[in-house]
């Protein structure tokens, strides 16, 4: 076995000290991911099952390095609440984890399977078929169950992955990984398979973002605007972008108000500080004398700051104006911008004026409003009658997600083990040559 790697603190001296640690973990992830390529199923579920063991089984010492993380973000004095949220781990966040890893050890294995299969008219017999993609690279900030959701779903995929937590997370995360390595232990799989970066020098990311001489195929940044920003600035590996998530609900006038008050009050304040959370309500005109007062209230009532148009203004004393950077920002608080608009039109366009590309809903009663909704808006995740909390991959049955991508490159929203998968060609011949 090779010698464990050795870790470098945030001060590491040299450049060239990180950059040699860097290498080598790159190149032993590169060797990992050719023995999962070819690894059967039964041997990925064993080393899954063996995860979901350990998690469960290492919850005490999961939770004591993630509270030594949350005080010290407390103590720095810059921690918001939805940061810490963000941060923060329970017995039931951590019995999540293991529940889904459950799910995907579940799932049917993406690898191998044959999704199309056509003969030409010389005889040949060509499919296409799912391949892995090789070693991805995740970079995250402060959630560090991402780190167990990347893991298992790039194992399940067959890929070689390297982790890159945020400094925030950095011992929540060590203790996660410590038990995704067991997995692999135990089912006689490399333990580079699931690598986390053991340094929180911030040299690493640009690093991984260079690709490593070709050890990385692909780069899923989860984080916020600055890391975002940087991934696209300096990333030469292609990228499964993961933006920002100014996401919105459109209630019609046919909607439903008590429908309407439960969706909204869930979408903005289940969980603020994840990315499918609500950000901006868009009331219908139509029905705004009937609607926009109750709704408006409602999120007051709950804790929510609304900024909102003339009009929300006048429906309760207690909105603040919004301004023109309202409608464009993620909040990742308990804050709202709202604004009346006309018909589904008018909501259409705000969306593609000011949206992210991640998640938008519809609240209506109206079939034809809502396909009309469906169809034109260009997000990840469209929805109708439901809350934008489902953004979700475990939500979507996958079990986990690595990421919403919301862009059109390969995959888009929740990417699961089978969007961690890209495909080749196999051709069957019996002589064939080509005259």
């Amino acid at each position: 076995m090779a010698a464990p790697l050795k870790a470098v603190d945030g001060n590491a001296d040299r450049a060239s000290d990180l950059l040699a640690l860097m290498s080598d973990l790159a190149t032993r992830a590169r060797a990992a991911a050719r023995v999962l390529a070819l690894a059967p199923p039964e041997q990925k579920n064993r080393a899954l099952e063996a995860m979901e063991r350990a998690i469960r089984g290492n919850a005490a010492a999961i939770l004591a390095a993630n509270a030594e993380d949350v005080a010290e973000a407390r103590a720095s004095g810059n921690a918001t609440s939805s940061f810490i949220d963000r941060l923060t781990l329970t017995l039931a966040r951590i019995e999540g984890m293991a529940e889904g890893i459950g799910i995907v050890r579940g799932i049917a294995d993406p690898v191998g399977i044959v999704t199309e299969s056509w003969q030409r008219p010389n005889g040949m017999i060509i499919e296409r078929v799912r391949v892995p993609l090789g070693v991805v690279g995740v970079i995250f900030e402060s959630r560090p169950n991402v780190a167990a959701d990347a893991g298992v779903l790039c194992l399940k995929s067959g890929n070689a992955v390297i982790l890159r937590g945020g400094s925030d997370s950095f011992r929540s995360c060590r203790a996660i990984h410590e038990c995704l390595v067991q997995g692999l232990r135990d089912a006689g799989l490399p333990e580079a398979a699931i690598t986390l970066v053991p340094t929180r020098d911030r040299a690493a990311v640009g690093m991984m973002l260079s690709g490593l001489n070709g050890a990385i195929d692909v780069i899923v940044p989860r984080g916020g605007k600055s890391l975002v920003a940087r991934v696209e600035q300096e990333a030469r590996v292609p990228v499964f972008a993961h933006l920002e998530g100014v996401n919105h609900v459109y209630v019609d006038a046919s909607a439903d108000l008590a429908m309407a008050k439960s969706i909204v009050l869930n979408a903005k304040m289940r969980r603020t500080g994840v990315c499918g959370a609500a950000e901006t309500l868009l009331v219908d005109r139509a029905a705004a004398a009937k609607n926009l007062k109750p709704l408006v209230e409602m999120l007051i009532e709950a804790g929510c700051e609304v900024r909102g148009d003339d009009a929300v203004q006048k429906a309760d004393a207690r909105v603040k104006p919004a301004n023109e950077d309202d409608w464009d920002t993620e909040y990742l608080d308990a804050i709202i911008a709202a604004k009346v608009v006309d018909g589904v039109d008018g909501a259409i366009a705000h969306i593609q004026s000011h949206g992210s590309h991640h998640t938008d809903a519809i609240v209506s009663a109206d079939e034809r409003a809502a396909k009309k909704f469906l169809s034109e808006v260009d997000s990840a995740i469209v929805l109708h009658n439901a809350s934008t909390q489902f953004a979700d991959g475990g939500e979507f049955g996958f079990g986990a997600e690595i990421g919403i991508a919301t862009g059109r490159f390969h995959a888009r929203g929740p990417v699961g083990a089978e969007q961690l998968t890209s495909f080749k060609y196999r051709v069957h011949g019996t002589g064939q040559t080509r005259p």
